[in-house]
């Protein structure tokens, strides 16, 4: 009798195990953080895990570019990051590129641009260069 309850309580053990350190684990608190120029300009931008990317709000940048990061994921699993360039034209925003990350990890190390690389994208108009390069985090519980 003791073997058999032994060898179902295995297996559940070996699931909590790999939910414990498999890259969709508990990360209620990470964040991205952006490194964005453009016109010689930087500026950092931090980006919150959401669980509606409708609602996360497009930046701009200096009414040329339109920048938008979406942290797909709630306190249980981080999904997604999503990472949208507009080009601002007189009428409407055109999407110049996207970049997804399916199941993102936490770097270990700390470069600006750790998760992205770093991405230059040109203006069809005037050939305004902005530049940009992420990485995720966890926030401290402060």
């Amino acid at each position: 009798m003791v073997k058999f309850v032994m060898r179902q309580k295995v297996p559940v053990l070996l699931f909590a195990l790999w939910v414990a350190i498999s890259p969709t684990s508990a990360l209620a608190e990470a964040r991205l953080r952006c490194q964005i120029t453009l016109g010689g300009q930087t500026q950092v931008r931090e980006f919150a895990m959401t669980s509606d990317p409708y609602r996360v709000p497009a930046l701009d940048l200096n009414r040329h570019f339109r920048f938008k990061a979406v942290v797909i994921g709630d306190a249980s699993r981080l999904e997604y990051v999503k990472i949208y360039t507009y080009y601002q034209t007189p009428r409407q925003p055109v999407l110049l590129h996207l970049a997804h990350y399916p199941v993102p990890r936490v770097p270990a190390g700390n470069a600006p641009d750790a998760l992205t690389g770093t991405h230059t994208l040109y203006s069809p108009n005037l050939g305004r260069e902005l530049q940009y390069g992420c990485t995720l985090f966890e926030a401290s519980s402060q």
